[in-house]
């Protein structure tokens, strides 16, 4: 029998892509009628061997040797361009990606999983392919046939890869404080100056080229985030036949070094300095209007939430794998001997794992429901993108849109507030070691620590969810999340027992949701500042209600599970392992929010009254 993956854990996978989501259902469906559980399990095959053969053993080594800068090149481990080339040749890239941009169309709920073996494997490397990624699905729903067949292909291909410009040295999030312009040339096209801050791979020699997706400003524009229009800017312009030829005005300044993702090139860019290329002979990097003038925003949009569900992918894949390995660590290791024996215990009988031990199994159960659940709640969102594409009638499509809005927030957040406590438990698991460069946990924390703050703080993440999608349509999408829930409710309270007692709970537990939201808003929009102020507060509470109503629906699918002697002993366990993660989540987890509501509907305006000077 095959070692099981210390990266992340196939039956729980095919547990919850076809026991509980049933995503095999897709199949059926004519976006997704060439597919087969045959061709995802081949997927699924394929991304955990070349994870773990091409991509996690230089994890390390990309953590210790991280990218530098020569001042004309920068210069990166050769593991990651060999692991790259690898990903590009499987056509995982082109799986990932519609049939619109060019791409084969796996269900997205696949390419989830699949790509989430990359992310616990080398989330460095693997960074380089969730950006692309991205960066084509953006360009194959907004970008022109020219620009699909001139920038999308070749990044299916792998010979380019992508980016994201958005942050700027002046602004950070602030995106209405983007400064950086595009001005028009006689010939129709742009040319744009200015600086971006923070492109999580900038430049690199990984590729043959990088299209950089850009906002900025044409003089003239409506201001704020209005007048933002998206421009594709390529390192190299593109020739005629395809090929990368004259380098663009696009100057890398320096690498920012990062305690986490050491092995992902982070940069300041330069935009048309015109001090080292002069395209066409002239200052200016040349760039290509995406869609229509002052819509940058929105189209950089559909990138930006792809990224924050796929931060939130990261979160969960870096807490499972440490998870994994502090599970393994406490069954393998020997220390004390149990405390059943009391004060006069034996020290001549032999030390026992400590996994035998209550506070260390607390400690893996609690990270075990939080990778868990997380990765529930994001392959659930993976499927509402699924739905998006093929649910069988308009409104189901739009009802499934409404859901993954209210759900981005909590997707992007709690995985990267929760997985990264995961990470923090298995370095504690650890002991001493822990904290050690011998286990690779200490690693996963520190890589881990970024995800509260890519693509969206957890401050930006609440003021998104309670101020404005939580009222968007006048709550039609906290009601269409409100209504799955009950379903799910109805279904646990049909089946009895247990599962009807957890049923009972969430469902007080999503009341006070319903409650302190009517509270908070109660004067309208000119209680906003009230409202907002404790915001974050609110997504870590409606975050935890939205993962106990998924652990719900593990604990449903388990329970449904075939029992009894037809049950392999190792599956009988599995299933109880989820079962008992569900009963620590709503009796350790869930409790949580009572407090976190009851401030909430106080209108507590502590922060609000805190005077700058005080601090």
């Amino acid at each position: 029998m095959a070692t099981p993956s210390l990266l992340l854990s196939r039956r729980d996978l095919d547990f919850q892509l076809y026991t509980w989501l049933d995503t095999e259902e897709l199949t059926h469906r004519e976006r997704y009628a060439e597919h087969s559980r045959e061709t995802f399990d081949d997927a699924l095959t394929l991304s955990e061997r070349i994870a773990g053969e091409h991509f996690a053993p230089h994890n390390r080594k990309n953590d210790l040797e991280e990218p530098w800068f020569d001042g004309e090149r920068v210069h990166t481990v050769p593991e990651a361009a060999e692991a790259l080339k690898v990903f590009a040749d499987s056509g995982l890239l082109a799986a990932a990606v519609g049939p619109e941009a060019g791409g084969m169309g796996l269900p997205h709920t696949v390419t989830t999983a699949c790509f989430a073996w990359f992310q616990a494997a080398n989330i460095a490397t693997a960074a380089y392919p969730f950006l692309t990624l991205g960066n084509a699905r953006l360009l194959g729903a907004h970008g022109s046939p020219e620009q699909i067949a001139t920038y999308v292909q070749p990044m299916l291909d792998g010979r380019f890869l992508g980016t994201m410009c958005l942050s700027e040295p002046q602004a950070g999030s602030s995106l209405a404080d983007v400064a950086t312009r595009a001005e028009e040339q006689p010939d129709g096209g742009y040319r744009l100056f200015g600086t971006k801050m923070w492109i999580s791979g900038g430049d690199h020699e990984l590729s043959r080229n990088i299209v950089h997706l850009v906002l900025a400003r044409i003089p003239g524009g409506p201001p704020g985030v209005k007048g933002l229009s998206l421009f594709i800017v390529p390192k190299y312009l593109v020739g005629p036949d395809g090929s990368p030829g004259e380098r663009n005005d696009v100057t890398t300044v320096g690498l920012n070094h990062k305690m986490g993702y050491r092995g992902t090139t982070n940069t300041l860019l330069a935009f048309g300095e015109g001090t080292a290329f002069r395209p066409g002979g002239a200052a200016g990097a040349v760039g290509e209007l995406v869609g229509e003038p002052h819509r940058g925003l929105a189209y950089m949009f559909h990138m930006m939430n792809d990224a924050r569900i796929g931060v939130g992918a990261g979160a969960m894949a870096l807490g499972y794998t440490g998870y994994l390995k502090s599970l393994r660590y406490a069954r393998e290791r020997p220390q004390g001997r149990p405390l059943r024996g009391g004060p006069g215990k034996d020290p001549r009988t032999p030390q026992v794992p400590i996994v035998e031990h209550a506070d260390v199994r607390r400690m893996l159960l609690a990270q075990k429901s939080y990778v868990e659940g997380a990765s529930g709640l994001l392959l659930y969102c993976a499927r509402l993108v699924d739905e998006q594409h093929s649910a069988p009638t308009p409104e189901a499509r739009a009802r499934a849109g409404l859901l993954l809005d209210v759900l981005t927030p909590i997707a992007k957040s709690w995985p990267s507030q929760w997985c990264l406590t995961a990470n923090d438990l298995a370095v504690q698991v650890h002991g001493g070691y822990g904290y050690t460069r011998d286990h690779d946990v200490e690693q996963h924390y520190r890589d881990n620590r970024l995800n509260p703050i890519h693509e969206g703080t957890h401050g930006i993440q609440g003021l998104d969810l309670l101020g404005r999608k939580a009222v968007m349509q006048d709550g039609a999408g906290l009601r269409a999340l409100g209504e799955a829930v009950g379903r799910t409710v109805e279904r646990a309270r049909r089946a009895g027992g247990e599962a009807a007692r957890l049923a009972d709970a969430l469902a007080g537990a999503w009341q006070r949701v319903v409650e302190v939201t009517a509270r908070l808003w109660q004067d309208g929009p000119g209680g906003a500042t009230t409202a907002l102020a404790n915001s974050t507060v609110y997504l870590e509470a409606v975050g935890h209600v939205v993962v106990a109503w998924i652990w719900l629906g593990q604990f449903l699918a388990a329970d449904g599970a075939p029992a009894g002697a037809a049950v392999r002993p190792a599956d009988a366990a599995f299933l109880q392992g989820k079962r008992q993660a569900a009963r620590y989540f709503y009796r350790w987890e869930l409790p949580r929010t009572r407090a976190q509501f009851a401030l909430l509907e106080s209108l507590d305006t502590t922060v609000l009254d805190t005077d700058p000077d005080w601090l």
